[in-house]
């Protein structure tokens, strides 16, 4: 076996090995040699070169969603760790784990106008869960810290930082280790529930005759089905998700902003909970939100075993625990409330969807016309990737198939990765994958595709409406070139010249009839991975939405 001979990369190596952390993304680069020398050249880890290092983040992150295990980045010093950022805040806010270590000169190199240095140390403090700064020398010191890091990536889902100082030669090699690193287990931590202070919440709950609970970000299978089936049954509570939320039931709304968008003063007030509960990540609606925020709910209690948001201004109790062991506790303690709370949201749902159908039944082509028949389109028990801003929002008002699974980017909400991401999480899961992306998040993460890796049955559906199409059915919107420029980003990019030189199949379509052909030639090809760039109606687009809305009514 080979070694680099630096004994901290030697560490480093040794502990990752122990705990069983084997996925590594490594940036090519000079000061990180010792470490890919010795990742690299263990079979027991499967490494990835990746060269873009915001590219190979979200990448990682993409992995490590899928796996829900650390993944780890490693980069070598200067400005190529800050590119790392965007990917490390995401896995912050949406609770996965990833592990950055980053090769660095000694200490004594920072600030003197050494080549390639920036102060690396803490550089990831505001969204870190735990900063490893080790010191050259093996020591004791050094082994708990990158113990400390894995343990809290684990324990904590989500980002920590190692910074390793190695001082030159980098690239010496040995056969033999010579040092033996202290592994640390990691704790797990029994989640309890405190019977009598349920009992106390029961009594709330018992005695409230509107009980909204709205579902975030989920990943899939996480919530049991037994969970399911019994909020279902509750005629008191009803039940709000997003495609996001992972979670079925034929009873449930699963397009928020088709049922409030269209509420007057009277109903806000009408369908105001007296008691919120929430469990998830974050929520894509706004409506919803906004919703909350003006008429708050007496209660509003999050289910989380690390963290509650207070979204709404409400928060009156974070419940440590998880959901299905909140559950499972908690609903044997409630009585029937007589309510017609359910019933009311349900004919309006129903309602809602009559009126949803008929409208789509008669739009032109456009990117609402668009998503509606490629997510009918998705094959059966596949995996749905959607990148940010349209694309996510448009996919909330169309019901996608429970044996489905539905990620997105959406705990810091940035266009910037999403393709990274979807790649990464081919990678991580042997389900067929398809990415829905706008045009503006897939070039502006274009370097996604120089990956030696992509699945050979990785679909790409490529929405181009020449601009940031969202921002059409902002507030303020108007055709002036201030706008045009600056907030659509309009242009006359496609997809065509990317693809031919990253090897990709593209295929196109213009019309519902070209989109349909296309869909069929994306899914029937398994050989390489696959484009479908559909170009819509840049000026029509944003007023056949709103339209959409007045038609709920």
């Amino acid at each position: 076996m080979t070694y680099p001979k630096i004994p901290l990369a030697q560490s480093i190596l040794q502990i990752f090995l122990a705990k069983g952390i084997t996925n590594i993304i490594i940036s090519p680069g000079s000061r990180n040699a010792p470490l890919t020398i010795g990742f690299a050249s263990n079979p027991a880890f499967q490494c990835y070169s990746i060269a873009d290092e915001r590219a190979a983040a979200f990448f990682a992150l993409g992995i490590a969603q899928q796996t829900r295990k650390p993944t780890v980045l490693v980069c070598t010093s200067g400005s190529a760790l800050l590119n790392y950022y965007p990917a490390f805040a995401e896995a912050f806010y949406s609770q996965i784990p990833l592990i950055v270590i980053s090769a660095d000169r000694p200490q004594s190199k920072i600030d003197i106008g050494d080549g390639q240095t920036i102060r690396q140390e803490n550089v990831f403090a505001n969204h870190s869960l735990y900063n490893a700064n080790l010191l050259e020398e093996v020591s004791e010191e050094n082994d708990l810290k990158i113990n400390e890091a894995i343990n809290t990536a684990i324990s904590k889902k989500g980002p920590v930082h190692i910074n390793a100082p190695f001082e030159e030669p980098l690239y010496e090699t040995v056969s033999e280790l010579s040092v033996n690193s202290l592994v640390i287990a990691s704790a797990n931590e029994p989640q309890t529930v405190d019977l009598e202070e349920l009992k106390q919440y029961a009594n709330i709950w018992n005695k409230s005759t509107r009980k909204l609970v709205l579902i975030g970000v989920n990943d899939p299978n996480s919530i049991s089905k037994a969970t399911i089936e019994a909020l279902a049954q509750k005629e008191s509570v009803a039940v709000m998700t997003e495609n996001t939320s992972n979670v079925s039931h034929e009873s449930f709304i699963t397009s928020i902003d088709t049922i409030i968008t269209p509420f007057t003063a009277e109903d806000f007030e009408a369908y105001r909970p007296g008691i919120l509960i929430t469990f998830g990540g974050m929520v894509v609606s706004k409506r919803i939100k906004a919703f909350l925020r003006k008429y708050q709910p007496e209660h509003h209690w999050h289910i989380d075993t690390l963290r509650a948001y207070d979204t709404f201004g409400c928060l009156t109790k974070h419940f440590e625990v998880d959901p299905n062991n909140f559950f499972k506790a908690f609903l044997p303690l409630t009585a029937k409330v007589e309510s017609s709370y359910f019933s009311q949201l349900d004919v309006l749902r129903k309602l809602r969807k009559e009126k949803h159908d008929s409208y789509l039944s008669k739009i032109p082509f456009t990117d609402f016309k668009v998503f509606e028949k490629v997510i009918e389109s998705l094959p059966q028990n596949s995996q749905l990737q959607i990148s940010n801003s349209s694309a996510i929002r448009y996919a909330q008002l169309i019901p996608i198939y429970p044996s489905i699974d539905v990620f997105c980017n959406r705990g810091t909400s940035g266009i910037d990765g999403s393709t990274s991401t979807a790649i990464g999480a081919a990678i991580g899961n042997t389900k067929p994958t398809v990415f829905i992306t706008g045009d503006i998040g897939f070039l502006y993460d274009s370097n996604a595709l120089w990956n030696n890796y992509i699945p050979k049955d990785f679909k790409i559906i490529l929405i181009n409406n020449g601009g940031g199409g969202i921002f059409r059915i902002l507030p303020g919107h108007s055709e002036t070139p201030v706008f045009n420029t600056f907030f659509e980003t309009f242009h006359n990019l496609t997809a065509e010249h990317l693809a031919k030189m990253y090897g990709l199949d593209y295929f196109t379509a213009n019309d519902e009839v070209s989109l349909l052909k296309g869909l069929n030639s994306l899914y029937g090809q398994n050989d390489k991975p696959s484009i479908l760039e559909v170009f819509t109606p840049t000026l029509d687009n944003d007023a056949i939405l709103l339209q959409y809305f007045k038609e709920l009514i």
